[in-house]
């Protein structure tokens, strides 16, 4: 994408990551989709074209001095890009020594989050209060039965530190229930 000149005088022309090339793309840094200046970042191609490579440690060393630019999307999208190399000495003494707002970090760390979704065994999404039917038969740990397949549970519960564990009520008892072992009713 061409870069606004709005942006591109940001940071006179230059890229706003490594401050040695002219600046020629404008780089939004998600999860922000909106055209404002405010959530984007002017790029030169070198550093578009590293920004997803994880082997291009020696080339982002320019984030010593970009980390600590006045521009929330560049201390966001400079943070996010040092996660990349945290093993790195001088990545991790650059990480232990900056002090961004807590926001910033939050926005740049959004694109490690690994979504809570719980899927069943057929591929389909879990949600909760839906009905599901167990696919095998389940002994369940604590009680004297056990679950036949095709059981049908009603009105699941997920559980939201595990995306491979619902809850459920068989027999009057909620128990836990792994996803690989049901199906969700259509």
């Amino acid at each position: 994408m061409s870069i606004s000149q709005q942006l591109k005088e940001r940071n006179s022309g230059l890229c706003e990551l490594c401050n040695a090339e002219n600046a020629s793309h404008e780089y939004t840094v998600s999860p922000k989709n909106d055209g404002s200046i405010d959530n984007q970042v002017a790029l030169c191609n070198t550093c578009l074209e590293a920004v997803d490579n994880k082997e291009e440690s020696f080339h982002w060393r320019c984030l010593e001095g970009s980390i600590w630019s006045p521009q929330t999307s560049v201390q966001a999208l400079s943070y996010r890009i040092l996660q990349n190399f945290k093993n790195e000495d001088w990545a991790a003494n650059l990480l232990s020594s900056v002090d961004l707002d807590e926001n910033i970090v939050q926005w740049a760390m959004s694109a490690f989050e690994i979504p809570d979704v719980h899927i069943d065994a057929f591929g389909n999404k879990l949600e909760n209060g839906d009905t599901v039917i167990l696919t095998q038969q389940l002994n369940v740990k604590g009680t004297s039965f056990s679950a036949s397949k095709g059981t049908v549970v009603k009105k699941i519960k997920l559980v939201h530190d595990n995306h491979e564990q619902i809850e459920g009520k068989i027999n009057d008892q909620t128990i836990v229930i792994l996803t690989k072992y049901v199906k969700k009713s259509l």
